[in-house]
């Protein structure tokens, strides 16, 4: 009983020995074994490991990607536009052994501190040589690129590699912006000027063009109206003529009658006119042979040409006079 009794406390303490020498490896972590502040093994591999007790520690970082989000940061342009911003980096432990020595025991605290001013040195020298425009169009990635870069090269000597920096924030200073937002309203309404004032020069010009053609089309229509008017008139004369050619007596006849009846029209047809007036001349009979002469006159005195504005006289039968009848028969003939 007495040996069952000293071998207790014996595997008590050779198990408690035997699981300090024992630890696991997680995949999602690096680990370095020290001994006496000093690295003897560097694991990067998942399972299980063996160190020597009490002599030997497990030092564990994590191999992760991980996340750095700087201070807001100032800058100066090359064009001395001051700009303030923000930036965002992912970064990863690659080398353990060289990360233990570049920053010792606080690990990922101290890197911390040293990669975000890495980070702002990289975003001062390439920000710093290109003017502010630059940081603000389509180049910006070309920059993130560049300042990546130049962060890893930096990176490298702490067993870090950086894989990605994003600028998350690009303004001006609050004193500044009201500042600029005036000169970009001064320059929007520069340009609003000048396009009203293109668009008032081509509105003249069509107006103008609108003007000429105007005056162009109705000059032409008028000169087509004046060449057609006058062609008309000259066939009108012409038929004229023809008519006055093949019997002239009746022609001069046949304008006093249309005559006579464009001027004995209207509700009042009265004429006061002399009696050798040239306008009675064919009622005269001295424009006519002596029966059509007397005929005409028989029927001015019938009242059938003197007052229009009066019905013809008819006789008792309701017909007209005979005057009237052999009168319309020998205009006919």
């Amino acid at each position: 009983m007495r040996k069952i009794g000293f071998f207790i406390p014996v595997l008590v303490v050779a198990a408690f020995v035997a699981l300090s020498a024992l630890f696991v490896v997680d995949e999602r972590e690096n680990v370095l074994v020290l001994q006496f502040g000093q690295v003897r093994q560097e694991i990067n591999e998942p399972g299980l490991n063996f160190k020597i007790p009490f002599i030997q520690e497990v030092v564990r970082y994590d191999a992760r990607i991980l996340g750095l989000r700087t201070q807001p940061l100032e800058i100066t342009p090359l064009d001395d536009r001051r700009l303030v911003v923000d930036a965002f980096m992912r970064w990863r432990i690659i080398d353990v052994r060289r990360f233990r020595e570049a920053v010792g025991v606080e690990g990922i605290r101290a890197a911390q501190g040293r990669m975000e001013r890495i980070m702002n040195a990289a975003i001062r020298e390439v920000l710093g040589a290109v003017p502010s425009g630059a940081v603000l169009s389509e180049d910006r990635t070309t920059l993130m690129n560049r300042i990546r870069d130049l962060a890893r090269r930096e990176a490298l000597t702490l067993g870090v590699d950086v894989i990605d920096v994003r600028l998350t924030r690009t303004d001006l200073p609050e004193q500044n912006l009201a500042a600029t937002f005036a000169r970009m309203r001064a320059e929007r309404e520069r340009e609003a000027a000048d396009e009203i004032a293109r668009g008032n020069e081509a509105a003249q010009r069509v107006r103008a063009l609108a003007d000429r053609t105007v005056v162009e089309l109705v000059s032409s229509a008028r000169r087509e109206g004046e060449i057609i008017r006058g062609e008309a008139d000259a066939e009108r004369n012409r038929v004229y003529a023809e008519a006055f050619n093949l019997d002239p007596e009746f022609f001069a006849f046949s304008r006093s009658l249309q005559s006579y009846e464009r001027a004995l029209t209207g509700e009042n047809a009265t004429m006061v006119l002399r009696p050798d007036s040239e306008f009675f001349a064919f009622l005269r009979g001295d424009g006519l042979t002596s029966e059509l002469a007397a005929a005409l006159r028989e029927a001015a005195e019938a009242g059938a040409i003197v007052q229009p504005d009066a019905p013809a006289r008819e006789d008792a039968t309701g017909e007209e006079p005979d005057i009237v009848r052999e009168l319309e028969e020998m205009i006919g003939n």
